[in-house]
């Protein structure tokens, strides 16, 4: 399935409401007059308070003018995005400037554009206001905003202090903006991903109930097309002395029939009945492998019971969620296969489980323990590409049809098998392995679900 039909990492950019970022600065304005006013009041800390009140109304101002000119729940582009962000970089910088600089313990809140910008804004983007929030807070670093209180007497900050205080918020600067850019790349990821796997969900289920509406459709056809030809059948009657009317009615009779044929072969196809929905375990797992029968490489089944189970084949749920999770586990294990593919199930009086194994290369260690999480870009290394240089890979399927299995109950595990120690001339099981165990109560139909035979009487 193509990814660019999902939402990439570019478009998630105009998802910032104006409306946040109004209420997030309306927050700091109210912030910022407290301190202002405690600092002033109770540690008679000396503040130019005309200066501090111009930047705050700077502030209050570009709030105002975007609740004026702007909807609230206008969502941002890009460059509006960034322009506002930096915008409260250098308002927040003009007011540490006037109040004691990076000596003022809450200058770490100038983190807090930059960490907004790792959420919401493109890698360039957020590059840019986070070398614009570096290179204020070095400026503020290396200016002098001594603190005085109204009676002249200097508050020291020793220098070490000053210098820690500057690595620590350019620190911060960095390390944030990477923890908070790869949690809402990771969010947003998965987001597509659950996309995905509905588009898929949706889609077999509309497969599934297409059955019935044709058997209905059929049903309910069946009477009118019955009426067309008995009608046209004594119509061909009394035209016997016109040839060319009789014809015309025989026409009608002859095309009814034909649409009474196709209706039953639809109805039969479609008729919603218990083998459709029930079928044996090997005979599932033959049908969720037989598009990829006829590609170059053997595909074998086996269903073995436990050791603590009746050797009679289980009946389970044909659920279109499970036949599409295990034909894309097939799909893979054939597409990396050397020559052959195992399709096992095996079940006991608790579980049954579904093997999917093959003779290739397996996983690569540095990715087993992601196998199964959306959008699995990391390539192969460059000596396994020849084999098939066309194969990029996502993880999107491997991550639907787990999701799509989980679903139904199931536990999905992915491994590397391991070859046995004493190899004879065939294929050996030494690639990739997809697990999948089952609770016997979510998945196997239990005795007579298939209904008994009836004697016909008469």
């Amino acid at each position: 399935m193509p990814r660019s039909i999902f939402p990439q990492r570019e478009m998630h950019s105009d998802w910032v409401r104006l409306r946040t970022l109004i209420y997030l600065r309306w927050t700091a304005v109210f912030g910022q007059l407290t301190a202002i006013i405690v600092a002033w009041v109770f540690y008679d800390i000396a503040l130019n308070l005309w200066l501090c009140f111009l930047v705050v109304g700077a502030a209050v101002v570009a709030n105002l003018a975007a609740m004026r000119f702007f909807p609230e729940n206008r969502r941002l582009s890009e460059s509006e995005a960034m322009t506002m962000l930096l915008f409260d970089t250098a308002q927040l910088s003009f007011m540490l400037a006037l109040t004691g600089g990076l000596n003022n313990p809450f200058a770490l809140l100038i983190l807090v554009p930059a960490t907004i910008a790792a959420t919401a804004l493109q890698t360039r983007s957020l590059v840019f206001v986070g070398m614009v929030t570096i290179l204020l807070v070095t400026i503020l670093g290396l200016g002098d905003a001594s603190l005085y209180t109204r009676s002249g007497e200097e508050i020291l900050v020793p220098e070490v202090f000053s210098f820690g205080y500057w690595m620590a918020i350019v620190i911060g600067v960095v390390f944030l903006g990477l923890y908070a850019r790869r949690v809402s790349s990771e969010i947003h990821s998965m987001g597509d991903a659950l996309l995905a796997t509905q588009m898929a969900l949706s889609r077999e289920q509309k497969l599934t109930d297409l059955g019935g509406v044709v058997a209905a459709a059929a049903h309910e056809l069946g009477t009118p097309l019955a009426t067309i030809k008995l009608v046209s059948v004594e119509l061909a009657d009394e035209l016997g002395d016109r040839p060319d009317l009789r014809a015309d009615a025989e026409l009608i009779c002859e095309q009814a029939d034909r649409c009474r044929d196709i209706l039953r072969s639809m109805g039969r196809a479609g008729k919603d009945d218990l083998h459709l929905r029930i079928a044996p375990v090997l005979a599932v797992l033959r049908e969720a492998a037989e598009p990829h029968m006829d590609r170059g490489k053997t595909i074998l089944f086996e269903a073995v019971p436990g050791a603590d189970s009746s050797g009679k084949h289980p009946n389970i749920y044909r659920m279109p969620e499970v036949i599409h999770a295990l034909r894309n586990f097939v799909q893979n294990a054939v597409d990396f296969a050397k020559s052959t593919v195992w399709v096992e199930a095996k079940w006991t009086e608790e579980h049954i489980v579904v093997r999917v194994v093959d003779d290739g290369p397996g996983y690569p260690p540095s990715l087993l323990g992601r196998i199964g999480d959306p959008f699995l870009t990391s390539r192969r290394p460059e000596a396994e590409r020849p084999d098939r240089p066309e194969y990029e890979g996502m993880g999107l399927g491997l991550f639907i049809a787990k999701t799509l299995l989980e679903r139904t109950g199931a536990q999905v595990e992915f491994y590397n098998s391991t070859p046995p120690l004493q190899a004879d001339d065939g294929p050996a099981q030494s690639g990739a392995a997809i697990e999948v165990i089952w609770p016997i109560s979510r998945i196997i139909a239990p005795e007579g679900a298939l209904g008994e035979n009836v004697p016909i009487t008469g």
